[in-house]
């Protein structure tokens, strides 16, 4: 069976866009600011991948630096200007970013943290299966799972909540792999996993290194 990615990629629409001068600029945002969507904001973390002779997770050495820059106005909706720099890929491997910049748009609606595109990276109100994507061979879903959880990681121990994505086939059956992503309230990301559908054992899993948040 051709080995597929638990990953989605989304067509890129085109929005006319001015960024913000005023770094100081702030959005609105709830009594409970549980995305931490505040300039100056950093997150820092680690990749692990998967070992099958000693069934752990070894250090890749690939390092994904977090920052929140500024604001972007997107036709007429602010967003956080996410700014990513991951060293330590220069090996390339699946499921980690490349090595070097990268910057995505966020903001906060109704509970769910949206990109500029409109899709919703992770939601902390809708307990409602959601498709990702659809395909010949399957679709992708995702959902928010009930209660809360205790994760334990380099950065500190932090009470979760968390989605799951996964894939069916096209009987409707679900398939063995399971990603996982675990958000705490005024923190933000604090782990998360990557499979590929074929396996039930995440391939990489990374972990919260380090933070500073206002």
């Amino acid at each position: 069976m051709k080995r597929l990615l638990l990953c989605f990629s989304i067509i890129a629409f085109t929005f006319s866009c001015t960024e913000s001068d005023n770094s100081e600029n702030q959005i609105n945002q709830p009594d409970v600011n549980f995305f931490a969507l505040t300039i100056g904001n950093s997150w820092v973390y680690k990749n692990y991948k998967y070992n099958a002779g000693t069934e752990m997770y070894d250090d890749t050495g690939v390092i994904d630096s977090i920052s929140i820059v500024g604001i972007q106005d997107f036709s007429g909706e602010s967003y956080y200007k996410f700014r990513r720099l991951t060293t330590g890929n220069e090996e390339g491997i699946t499921f980690c970013n490349p090595n070097g910049e990268h910057f995505e748009f966020l903001r906060e609606f109704e509970g769910s943290l949206i990109n500029e595109e409109g899709s919703i990276i992770f939601t902390n109100s809708n307990n409602e299966e959601r498709l990702l994507q659809e395909n010949e061979w399957g679709n992708i879903y995702e959902i928010l799972v009930e209660g809360n959880t205790v994760i334990s990681v380099e950065a500190g121990e932090f009470d979760c909540i968390n989605s799951e994505r996964y894939a069916k086939n096209s009987d409707g059956e679900q398939l063995p792999g399971l990603d996982r992503f675990y958000y705490a309230s005024g923190i933000g990301l604090i782990y998360d996993s990557s499979s590929f559908v074929s396996n039930s054992t995440p391939s990489i899993i990374r972990r919260l290194d380090s933070y500073e948040v206002q």
